[in-house]
């Protein structure tokens, strides 16, 4: 099955794989080989911890199709794995081949699960599911080797290996491989790229047929008037509603927003979408606010509440799994603004202490998306939010401590303004 379906990107055997234990720590890469090999104590250490004294699983989503591996990856998380028994571990674990864009299969690996009869007719449902490929992990006896068992149905529904690999050690790449997927799935460069990801569910969502009559209806104008553009970016809790109102009226300014406020109604709906559909939709609400800032630049200068760095920074950091140290590096590709979206003439970036920042948002008591809940939570996902924004290029972000009262703020701002845009 697995050899078949991976025609473009190669055999199965051809892969590498990595499973995340910890956060905090690097993952288990290993490979895959006809013939035993001698593995170190440590690496047999290591695939002890991962794979257990037990028989484990993996379940891969194996497509070249952007959009359906979307789609059968959240359904695997949020269908499948929620079914698992209590007593079953599940890690994130990637298959990818080494420094080929797009080649990143993700899924999860589940140990226990052997110890619970009640799995059984999950995988068993999984087997016979194209694009999804399900592997058992066995320790042979008298062997310290660990095999990987490709499992597929025959036609009389009796359970067949495909194929058996024995599981050897990886060199770790150089980036880490949730990096490779990034481009035209968690940021987006074109809006054709977004625009056709959203074309594919638009029969089954009157949502997204609605939004891409709209992004239709705002293409045509893309470039800025003779007023400077400025736009305000930040965690949430940083100030940026303060300023915002307070620029708009210290400068006689227009006040925008990304996403537009035209698409506040739709927001919940593709906030609960898999990543893809979620990125695609933030993504052309750029857009659709590039064609409000060029009408409104023409007759006075531009306040934008969030633009494409917020996008792009939320993007990578939910992708990129781990620490910080796998985002990746400064001056990459994926930090570029997008040939065909209208540049702010400058971006501003507020920062506050994280106790301060908490005390703000609890403040406010507002609902919260998923990712703004996680961003709370999670100190790693903040910290990764905070490195993707001010790595972005062209225009980089200009950090602006935000900390002092509102007034300072604003005067401090101004000054800059006044420096960089000539106001």
């Amino acid at each position: 099955m697995g050899t078949r379906v991976l025609s473009r990107l190669g055999p199965w055997c051809s892969r590498v794989f990595a499973v995340e234990c910890d956060p905090n720590s690097d993952p288990v890469y290993f490979s895959l080989s006809k013939k035993p090999q001698t593995a170190h104590c440590s690496e047999r250490q290591a695939f002890e911890n991962i794979f257990g004294g037990a028989k484990s699983y993996s379940l891969h989503v194996c497509t070249d199709e952007r959009f359906k591996r979307a789609m059968l990856y959240e359904e695997l998380k949020s269908k499948f794995i929620p079914t698992l028994p209590r007593g079953c571990r599940v890690l994130d674990v990637f298959s990818f081949i080494p420094d080929v864009k797009n080649s990143l299969f993700r899924g999860f690996l589940v140990k226990g699960a052997a110890d619970f009869p009640e799995t059984a007719s999950i995988l068993d449902e999984l087997v016979r599911r194209s694009g999804v490929s399900v592997c058992t992990y066995v320790q042979e006896e008298d062997s310290q080797q660990w095999w990987q068992h490709m499992r597929s149905k025959a036609e009389d529904g009796t359970e067949v290996t495909v194929d058996k690999y024995c599981v050897v050690p990886a060199e770790a790449p150089q980036h880490h491989p949730s990096t490779l997927n990034l481009i035209g799935n968690d940021v987006f460069y074109n809006v054709w790229d977004a625009y056709k990801v959203m074309e594919q569910c638009k029969e089954k969502m009157t949502e997204a047929y609605e939004l891409l009559e709209l992004v239709g209806q705002n293409l045509a104008q893309n470039k800025g008037g003779r007023f400077p553009i400025i736009a305000i970016e930040g965690l949430d809790g940083t100030g940026k509603t303060t300023l915002t109102r307070s620029l708009t009226a210290a400068l006689n300014a227009s006040l925008l927003r990304s996403p537009p406020e035209c698409l506040s109604p739709w927001r919940p709906r593709f906030d609960s979408e898999p990543a893809l559909l979620r990125r695609a939709f933030y993504a052309l609400g750029n857009y659709i606010t590039a064609s409000q800032i060029a009408t409104a630049s023409q007759h006075a200068p531009v306040i934008v509440d969030r633009y494409w760095h917020s996008t792009a920074a939320y993007g990578i950091a939910t992708a990129v799994s781990g620490r910080v140290e796998n985002l990746p590096s400064p001056g990459s590709e994926v930090y570029r603004w997008p040939g065909d979206l209208l540049r702010p003439d400058l971006v501003l970036l507020l920062t506050v202490n994280p106790e301060e920042r908490m005390r703000r948002l609890d403040l406010r008591g507002e609902e919260k998306t998923r990712e703004e809940a996680e961003l709370e939570a999670n100190q790693l996902f903040r910290t990764k939010v905070e490195q993707a924004y001010k790595r972005a290029e062209d225009p980089a972000c200009v950090v602006v401590d935000a900390s002092p009262p509102p007034d300072q703020v604003l005067q401090q701002v101004l000054l800059l303004i006044k420096d960089k845009c000539h106001l």
